[in-house]
């Protein structure tokens, strides 16, 4: 697994999006702030424990894995091609890429995005079928099948800012994965 480069495409922020409300898509912006152990500013999925409603109604005191949400714009092509447009921020995503697959980082990968935030990979997105009813069609997208039949999900991954920033359209992300034995991503 090569996740340091995505085939000599360089790794960058195509959107970044929040919202300040539990809704399913989030407004895009100019740029967003990081939070260290809180996520973005202003996002209502931002907190040092669960924001998630269905996460914090099991366990409100759990520790926030989910602070930021990142999808990859080749997701969204893909969608496209099957007559499903979606905007950016459409999934509820937060940072919207292109280049980097998103979905091969190992658990604990940390992304340096543009000159100072760090965000620390958790886990993957559950896709819900609030994305089905945002876009029919679009649930059987979010998910797949590996080599050995068992199913995946690509509806995005999910992380931990590590170290606070701002982040916009056209910043580069450098991948820092973890030391090796890598762990694949599981749902958090």
């Amino acid at each position: 697994m090569d996740v340091e480069h995505a085939g000599g495409r360089a790794q960058t922020v195509v959107a970044v999006s929040r919202s300040a409300e539990h809704r399913f898509s989030k407004e895009p912006v100019d740029t967003i702030q990081l939070l260290m152990g809180h996520g973005v500013e202003g996002d209502a999925h931002a907190g040092a424990t669960v924001r998630h409603r269905y996460l914090a109604a099991r366990d409100a005191t759990a520790p926030n894995l989910r602070q930021v949400h990142l999808l990859h714009h080749e997701f969204l092509e893909e969608a496209a091609a099957h007559g499903i447009e979606v905007p950016p921020g459409g999934m509820g995503e937060n940072i919207l890429t292109r280049g980097l697959d998103v979905l091969g980082l190992p658990t604990g990968t940390r992304l340096r995005i543009g000159e100072d935030a760090v965000v620390r990979v958790t886990g993957l997105r559950n896709p819900c079928d609030q994305i089905e009813a945002y876009r029919p069609g679009l649930l059987a997208l979010c998910y797949g099948v590996d080599e050995e039949g068992a199913r995946t999900r690509r509806a995005g991954i999910m992380g931990v800012v590590e170290r606070s920033g701002q982040v916009r359209a056209g910043d580069t992300i450098t991948v820092d994965p973890p030391p090796q034995p890598w762990r694949g991503l599981e749902v958090v």
